[in-house]
């Protein structure tokens, strides 16, 4: 009975699993198939009105360093206006503070805009600034970002074309080689920006504005109803809406604005969490749209294969579960003929190291540092399956969620940010790996020689996360201090 019920599940969830590993690699044959677009390559004539945005909430450690980079952008001074949309309740207002009135005397029109609330989270801030601008184009910076000198004239030149709505930079990382976790999100980030967005740019689908390091046309927020609090990533909501009513989007990949990764596991869980959460979100709120529209076909495929993307997430922890519950049963080969354990490896493996592969090498990643970086990223996704499966579900049942900023370092810390304990999502994957790491060994003591190699890759994934849980400074939080005293 255990041997029918693990096969079968075994090979429907492979059978999920398809459509996201071909969609993977559509997007890798898009990406060097089609010819690259060109864009203006300079502004023409009287330079804009520019507005800088700086959306920030309790970030001690970077605040600085962000303010003191966007005031050195290439821009005429009275043609810049920064906002430091600052809806922190600690440190951080009076170190931002001290930084405008520091910049405003050397002639920078810098203000610091505080709310009654955190009504809307970023995307509250983002419409309360937007109604204070005086900007025709307005760009937006999260605080781990440090914008390069040219940035705002570079981003400024595609909006020669009336009909574009936003431009989009690609982003660089200041610490992507100083961990594996690390190394191993700078790839999940490169695939997204080398691959994704340059391929749907390129293909002429929808792609997404990410938040940060990009620019939109005043008129285009204005057109489409502005900022909306509804999901917890209103970038995408709002280029999507954008991109419904007739918007063009433009990417500029070698356009890179360096910003840093979450230190810790718990860092970068929050952060994932938080935009898995919102694209279901999105989905539930956008596809209906998309689908009554009048778009051709393959864009709105692309947008649902796009907005429906986290679903891997609860297919990878099931197929993730079902092979452990195989491999403590000893089911030789879960029940099934060895070379189609060979196929499945194959099908859930391949298309996304190609993936992450074309990405790797897209980025001046060595050739014989590839297989490791491509390892690491594929060990950290599977990682996440179960607190992500969470966030999925979340989004899913449309479960109200708090806006929760990912926990920054800076390059010198002042501030450590609250702790709270193991949520049970931690003890969820603790358990699977055990399951795991215990499946593997059975099978190799079994003699169930097709089956160690797909499992031993889901085993590395939940052990090696489960380790850097409990090795980092896992009691890092970024959810607001009146829930940290509930916990």
């Amino acid at each position: 009975m255990m041997d029918a019920v693990g096969s079968i599940g075994y090979l429907i969830v492979l059978v999920l699993l398809i459509p996201f590993g071909a969609h993977r690699l559509r997007l890798v044959w898009l990406r060097f198939r089609r010819p690259p677009r060109r864009e203006f390559p300079r502004w023409v004539g009287e330079l804009p009105v520019v507005t800088v945005q700086l959306p920030v909430y309790n970030e001690a450690n970077v605040v600085e360093r962000l303010i003191d980079a966007v005031c050195a952008l290439d821009h005429p001074r009275d043609r810049l206006e920064v906002q430091v949309l600052d809806d922190s309740d600690d440190e951080t207002v009076e170190l931002a503070r001290a930084r405008v009135a520091e910049w405003r005397s050397r002639g920078i029109d810098i203000t610091h805009v505080r709310r009654g609330d955190r009504t809307g989270f970023k995307a509250g801030a983002l419409a309360h600034g937007t109604a204070l601008s005086r900007g025709e184009f307005l760009l937006v910076l999260d605080a781990d970002f440090v914008a390069p000198p040219d940035l705002v004239a570079r981003l400024l030149a595609p909006f020669l074309d009336e009909e574009v709505g936003a431009v989009q930079a690609a982003w660089a990382h200041l610490d992507g080689e100083s961990t594996w976790l690390r190394r191993a999100q700078s790839l999940f980030l490169d695939a997204h920006f080398a691959i994704e967005h340059e391929a749907r740019y390129r293909a002429g689908l929808f792609f997404n504005f990410n938040g940060s390091a990009g620019m939109w046309r005043r008129s285009c927020i204005d057109a489409v109803g502005g900022w909306r609090s509804d999901t917890l990533t209103e970038d995408i909501d709002l280029s999507y809406r954008a991109q419904l009513e007739g918007w063009r989007f433009a990417y500029l990949d070698d356009l890179r604005v360096p910003g840093e990764l979450p230190a810790s596991m718990r860092a970068v869980e929050i952060q994932q969490e938080r935009w898995t959460q919102g694209g279901i979100q999105s989905a539930r709120l956008l596809l209906p749209s998309v689908w009554r529209s009048r778009l051709g076909l393959e864009i709105k495929l692309e947008a649902t294969a796009h907005l429906l993307g986290h679903v891997v997430h609860p297919l990878t922890l099931l197929l993730g579960s079902a092979l452990a519950v195989a491999g403590w049963a000893g089911l030789t080969g879960v029940g099934l003929p060895g070379w189609i354990h060979g196929v499945a490896l194959g099908m859930a493996t391949l298309p996304f190291v190609l993936f992450y592969g074309s990405a790797a090498a897209l980025r001046g990643v060595r050739a014989w540092a590839i297989p490791l970086r491509v390892l690491q990223s594929m060990i950290l996704w599977l990682g996440l399956g179960v607190p992500l499966t969470g966030a999925v579900l979340r989004g899913a049942l449309g479960r109200p969620a708090v806006f929760a900023r990912t926990p920054k370092d800076g390059f010198a810390r002042q501030v450590l940010y609250g702790t709270r304990r193991w949520m049970p999502s931690d003890w969820v994957r603790a358990s699977v790996a055990l399951a795991l790491g215990g499946a593997v060994v059975n099978l190799a003591v079994a003699g169930v020689a097709a089956s160690v190699p797909f499992t031993a890759l889901f085993a590395l994934g939940y052990v090696a996360s489960t380790a850097e849980s409990l090795r980092g400074p896992r009691t890092i939080s970024a959810v607001p201090r009146e829930q940290l005293a509930g916990e």
